[in-house]
């Protein structure tokens, strides 16, 4: 089997019966926990012995290629004097942010993201390096090219080719699975994060722009299925990013809105 892409991959392994025998109170629970590495697939006595071992075998190829927290720590701290170096007066203009008080703030999903000469954080999101990595990278490397209305998948983007199998297993199918299963949740999601309903050329049932910062906006396009076909949902990339952004923060970021999706989802359906 594939690396799955999501809990609810885990999910359909499972005979959903709820039967407690993992010691979790639900199967969806289960493979949350499985999903984060807080569990084994094999403490389901009802998964066939061999779907655990690919699954198993899947996933530690996976943590192989994707590395480890430390490398991840290791690349915030190098962004963050990156950004002790950078004029952020010079950078709030260049970006068409704001420059208080010796903080550059930035929008991010909509909120405001202030960041100082030492590179500490004040928000009022959640700050993890999903959100760091692309923000400090913005702050310190973006061209302020504006947006473009130029909507492009992430092959289209410099470097884009090398990440899109990774990105379709980490962003897409994830968010995928979310819109199949809970698509009005789904939808709610994207309006709590400042989502803007819009008119695409590329006709689906769902369209949303979103702005994880305000020159490098992102397009969610989902189509429900029909009879005879299945559902879909793609990602579209402003072409304006690939100046703004580097292809390892849009991974990052991309990666990091599926899983933030994934643990409301959770909560919303535990």
């Amino acid at each position: 089997m594939s690396q799955p892409a999501s809990p609810m991959e885990i999910y359909k392994l499972l005979n959903k019966s709820n039967c407690r025998h993992c010691n979790e109170k639900t199967c969806m629970a289960f493979a949350a926990a499985v999903f984060t590495g807080k569990r084994s697939l094999s403490e389901c006595p009802y998964v066939d012995a061999e779907a655990v071992a690919a699954f198993e075998n899947q996933n530690n190829a996976a943590q192989q290629s994707n590395g480890n927290g430390a490398e991840v720590d290791d690349a915030v701290e190098e962004l963050r004097e990156q950004v002790r170096q950078t004029d952020l007066e010079e950078a709030a203009r260049r970006l068409g942010a704001r420059f208080e008080k010796g903080r550059i703030i930035v929008k991010v999903m909509g909120k405001d993201f202030a960041v100082d000469g030492d590179g500490r954080i004040s928000t009022q999101i959640h700050v993890n390096p999903w959100v760091t990595v692309p923000v400090f990278d913005y702050i310190v490397n973006a061209k302020g090219t504006p947006p473009t209305g130029q909507w492009v998948p992430l092959r289209e983007l410099k470097g884009g080719r090398e990440r899109e199998g990774l990105f379709d297993q980490r962003c897409t199918k994830p968010l995928k699975s979310i819109a199949d299963n809970y698509t009005d949740f789904f939808n709610d999601m994207l309006d709590v994060f400042d989502g803007k309903r819009t008119e695409t050329r590329f006709d689906a049932d769902t369209a949303v722009v979103m702005y994880p910062m305000a020159k490098a906006p992102l397009l969610f396009c989902y189509w429900e299925p029909e009879e005879g076909m299945e559902s879909n949902l793609q990602i579209f990339f402003d072409k304006c990013v690939e100046d703004n952004l580097s292809i390892g923060s849009v991974y990052t970021l991309g990666a990091g809105l599926a899983h933030m999706f994934e643990k409301f989802s959770l909560k919303h359906t535990g």
